[in-house]
C-alpha cells in the first residue's frame, strides 16, 4: 500500500521527491558514511598497530579541521546550487562542463566500490557473530543477506532509510560514549594520560600517513548533498547537516582514539593493538561492563556497516539519477520509483553490480577482508578524495566568477586553504596507496591506481568534448538538475496523454559571463 504522502505517479519525472529529509535525517545520512564505530573499531586500531604512533586522537581531530575548512566553501556552494549530482555538478558549475563530466566518471566507480567493499566487512562481521553462536554461516550468505536489505530499501522512501539510519546511529553512538566513559574511567596506573594530545606528536615522520588513514575514515560526510533535492529547505539543511556530518564522526573518533590509550596506557596501546586488532576496544572494556554490552557491541559493529552500505547506495544511486537525467548516462537512469520518489535505475544498477562482484569474489575464494573490503575502499576513497580536491578549486573559481555571493571567508580563504591542505594529503595518498593496500613493494597495484583513475577522468573529459560538439541540447544541460533540458524517454507500461512538444528554452547561466567566454572547457 502507498503511502499517503508518497511521491506523485509520474515515474519519469526529473526531480526526486522533495520535502523528505530534515536536518537530523541528512546528517544521519552524512554520519552513517562516515561509519564511526567502524573507523573507531577497526582504523584506529589500525593506525595504532600499523603506523605505530600515539598521536592518533591529534589526526582527527587535524582531519576533522581539514575537511571543516573544505565544507565551508562545500556548503556555501550548496545555497547557490540543488543537485543531487553534488561533485559532479559543482565541478561543472566552478571549472566547467567538460571537467564536471570527466568528475563523473571518477565519482560513479569511487562511490561504487566504496559500497561494495563494505560488503565484504558486513559478511564476515556477521559470519563471526554467527560462529559464536555456534552457528557455521558464510561470509558471502551473510553478504547476501545485506544486499537484499540494501537493495529494498534503495527503492523505498528516501526518509525511510533515514529513520533507519537515525535507530542505528543513536544506538550506536550511544554505545560508542559508553565504551569511552568506561576506558576513560579505568585508566592503566590509575591515572588519566594527556601526553597523547601534544600537538609536537603530529610534527613526526608518521603524522602524513596517520592524516591520510583519518581523513579516509570521513570519507561519506559529503553524502549529505547528495539528498540535496530531497531536503526541506535544502539551502539551509544541507549547510547545517554538512557541518555535523564533519564534526560528530571527528568528536567521536578523536575521543574513542584517546580513551583508547588512557585504558591502555600510553606505552602500551600500540603492543596491545597489534596482539587484539578489532577486538582492542571489546578487551579493553571487558573487564567492567556486562557481558550483554559486549555482544551489543558486536552487533551494533555490523548495523555499523549496514549504516554505512545504505547510506553509499543512496549516494552511487543519485548520482546515476543526476547524470541520466542530464544526459551523461542513458537517459533511462534518469526516472525515479512511481510511489517512492527514489531513483530508479541507479538503485538497481548498484545493486546488480553489487551482486556480481560479490559473486565473483565468491567463486575465487579471495579474502573479504583484504581484497574486497580493504582495497575497493582504500581505492574507492582515493577517488572520493580527488573528487573533494576539485571541488575546492571549483568553489574558488565559482565565486571568483560571481563575487558578492558569499563573504571573502566562505568564498576564497576557507576553499583556498582547503585546497592545499587536500594537495598534500592527495600526494600522500598517492605516494604511500601501496602501503595502504598492504602490497608487495614490486607490486603493479602500487603504482597502477592512480593511473587508472587519471585515464577514466581523461574519458571523461573526452566524452563531454564530444557532448559539446554533437549534443548541444544536452551540453547545455550539464551540472543544471531539474532545470536543464533532457527530459527522460516515457515508459512503455505507463499511459500518458499526448504531450506538446516542450519549448527548449536556453538556461541562464549561474555566471557573470555568457558560455562563450569562458573556452572550451565551458
Amino acid at each position: 500500500m502507498a503511502r499517503p504522502d508518497a511521491a506523485g505517479p509520474d515515474i519519469v519525472s526529473r526531480s526526486l521527491a522533495s520535502n523528505r529529509l530534515g536536518v537530523p535525517s541528512v546528517v544521519f545520512f552524512g554520519v552513517a558514511g562516515a561509519a564511526p564505530l567502524t573507523v573507531i573499531l577497526g582504523a584506529v586500531t589500525t593506525i595504532y598497530a600499523v603506523i605505530g604512533s600515539t598521536a592518533v586522537p591529534l589526526s582527527y581531530v587535524v582531519a576533522a579541521a581539514i575537511l571543516s575548512m573544505f565544507t565551508v566553501g562545500f556548503v556555501a556552494m550548496s545555497r547557490h546550487i540543488v543537485n543531487s549530482g553534488a561533485f559532479y555538478s559543482y565541478i561543472s558549475h566552478g571549472l566547467g562542463r567538460i571537467p564536471g563530466v570527466s568528475a563523473a566518471f571518477v565519482a560513479l566507480p569511487a562511490y561504487s566500490m566504496m559500497q561494495i567493499g563494505l560488503f565484504g566487512l558486513f559478511g564476515v562481521v556477521a559470519s563471526n557473530l554467527f560462529q559464536t553462536a555456534g552457528y557455521h554461516v558464510s561470509w558471502f550468505a551473510c553478504a547476501l543477506v545485506g544486499w537484499a536489505l540494501v537493495s529494498v530499501l534503495g527503492l523505498l522512501w528516501v526518509d525511510l532509510s533515514g529513520r533507519v539510519l537515525a535507530v542505528l546511529l543513536v544506538c550506536e553512538i550511544t554505545l560508542v560514549l559508553i565504551y569511552d566513559g568506561v576506558m576513560i574511567a579505568h585508566p592503566a596506573g590509575g591515572s588519566v594520560g594527556y601526553g597523547m594530545l601534544n600537538p609536537a606528536n603530529m610534527l613526526s615522520p608518521q603524522a602524513a600517513a596517520m592524516l591520510v588513514v583519518a581523513i579516509t575514515g570521513f570519507v561519506g560526510f559529503e553524502a549529505t548533498v547528495v539528498l540535496s533535492e530531497e531536503a526541506r529547505d535544502p539551502k539551509r539543511t544541507i549547510a547545517r547537516a554538512t557541518h555535523w556530518a564533519v564534526i560528530i564522526p571527528g568528536l567521536l573518533c578523536g575521543t574513542s582514539a584517546w580513551a583508547m590509550a588512557v585504558a591502555a596506557g600510553q606505552a602500551n596501546i600500540v603492543p596491545e593493538a597489534k596482539a587484539q586488532k578489532t577486538n582492542l576496544v571489546f578487551t579493553l572494556v571487558a573487564p567492567h561492563v556486562p557481558t550483554i554490552l559486549l555482544h551489543i557491541g558486536y552487533a551494533l559493529f555490523l548495523t555499523s556497516v549496514f549504516a554505512a552500505l545504505l547510506a553509499f547506495h543512496a549516494a552511487v544511486a543519485r548520482y546515476q539519477f543526476a547524470l541520466g537525467r542530464e544526459g551523461i548516462l542513458p537517459l533511462a537512469w534518469g526516472r525515479t520509483q512511481p510511489r517512492t520518489g527514489a531513483p530508479l535505475l541507479g538503485s538497481l544498477t548498484q545493486s546488480v553490480l553489487a551482486l556480481a562482484v560479490l559473486a565473483a569474489y565468491s567463486r575465487t575464494h579471495a579474502d573479504p577482508l583484504v581484497y574486497l573490503f580493504a582495497w575497493l575502499t582504500v581505492i574507492g576513497g582515493l577517488g572520493v578524495l580527488i573528487l573533494m580536491w576539485s571541488a575546492s578549486a571549483a568553489v574558488v573559481a565559482f565565486f571568483a566568477r560571481n563575487r558578492g555571493r558569499e563573504n571573502a571567508w566562505r568564498a576564497w580563504i576557507a576553499p583556498g586553504a582547503a585546497f592545499l591542505l587536500l594537495t598534500g594529503v592527495l600526494a600522500a595518498t598517492v605516494v604511500g596507496l601501496g602501503d595502504m593496500l598492504q602490497v608487495a613493494p614490486h607490486s603493479p597495484f602500487r603504482w597502477l591506481i592512480p593511473p587508472a583513475y587519471a585515464a577514466v577522468a581523461v574519458l571523461g573529459l573526452c566524452w563531454g568534448a564530444i557532448t559539446r560538439v554533437r549534443r548541444p541540447q544536452v551540453y547545455a544541460a550539464i551540472g543544471r538538475g531539474a532545470g536543464g533540458n533532457v527530459t527522460p524517454p516515457p515508459i512503455p507500461w505507463q499511459r500518458r496523454e499526448p504531450q506538446p512538444e516542450p519549448r527548449l528554452e536556453p538556461q541562464p547561466e549561474p555566471h557573470s559571463e555568457p558560455i562563450s567566454a569562458r573556452g572550451f572547457w565551458g
